[in-house]
């Protein structure tokens, strides 16, 4: 006789899941984990963090997925720290050393000039092994094939380069810092042009996350506790709230949203989230031409 099938289990409700990622995988590696965890396919992220890094990871779930790649334009800061006297192929500690250089005679003030120059709105060229595309293509695939890779400059923002900690080693001078950045921002690469504009060479040797947007460590569980408690860290509607400003919409409103019509503009910069009567999110919108148009449909099918 066959065996009874074991019955389905029931997909999870669509929200967001703001993970502490450990050292040592990558961010696919925690979607594959999460989506055993919670019993979906339907997982993805926002925003990659370096498998060396830690920190602030977060996993939209079912229809939140919908949200990830406006999610992904927010402010993002990091605690890093820095290390001057070396530089390696990667500009992180996993790459291979390129060149060495004695930084016993750099300053504390040349230091802080480098960071000021670091700064503020810069043009920055991505790691050559960053995920940036080329041509459709990786950069660290183009890079695993034997290919020179050349990026060009982007301009980026650097809000906050505040340093914490100075200690001078035998070989090295170690820095550690806050950065606040730009979505795009590679902190690596700070750590990179900081040491050549020293002319010592740098590299980053550790790197934590602790916010992207409005999500913060504070929120955010490590994968143990997630597979012990699979739960979302909040739902469709509270992270649309938490990330986006909120446009709240009358009956007859909200009807014209469901059923795909226009609706007068609000008069809100960008991205924000509509909402009907019950509280319940409907879509995410953006004025334009006098009108509000949905740029993300978040009402089950």
């Amino acid at each position: 006789m066959s065996q009874p099938k074991k019955p389905r289990r029931p997909a999870p409700p669509p929200g967001l899941v703001i993970v502490d990622k450990p050292a040592g995988m990558t961010s696919h590696d925690v979607v594959a984990r999460a989506r055993r965890f919670m019993g979906t396919r339907k997982v993805g992220h926002a925003g990659t963090l370096d498998p060396m890094a830690t920190g602030v990871l977060v996993l939209g779930i079912e229809r939140a997925t919908k949200l990830l790649g406006h999610l992904a334009l927010d402010r993002k800061t990091y605690l890093a720290t820095l290390s001057l006297g070396s530089s390696t192929t990667t500009d992180d500690a996993e790459g291979e050393v390129l060149t060495t250089a004695d930084p016993a005679k750099v300053t504390d003030e040349a230091i802080a000039a480098g960071i000021a120059e670091l700064t503020g709105d810069i043009m920055q060229v991505p790691s050559a092994v960053s995920a940036v595309k080329i041509d459709g293509k990786r950069a660290y695939a183009r890079v695993r094939a034997g290919e020179d890779v050349v990026i060009p400059p982007r301009p980026v923002t650097v809000y906050r380069f505040d340093l914490l900690a100075t200690r001078r080693e035998e070989d090295r001078i170690e820095l550690d810092a806050i950065v606040e950045c730009s979505s795009g921002t590679y902190v690596r690469a700070l750590a990179r042009d900081l040491g050549a504009a020293l002319g010592v060479g740098g590299h980053l040797l550790a790197l934590r996350r602790t916010t992207v947007g409005p999500f913060t460590l504070a929120k955010a569980r490590t994968l143990d506790q997630l597979e012990e408690k699979p739960e979302l860290s909040l739902d469709l509607d509270s992270a649309v709230a938490a990330a986006f400003p909120r446009r709240d919409l009358d009956a007859a409103t909200a009807k014209a949203v469901q059923y795909g019509q226009r609706i007068p503009s609000a008069g809100i910069e960008g991205t924000y989230g509509l909402f009907g009567p019950d509280g319940r999110v409907l879509a995410l919108a953006s004025d334009a031409e006098g009108v509000a148009k949905s740029v993300v449909v978040l009402l089950p099918a």
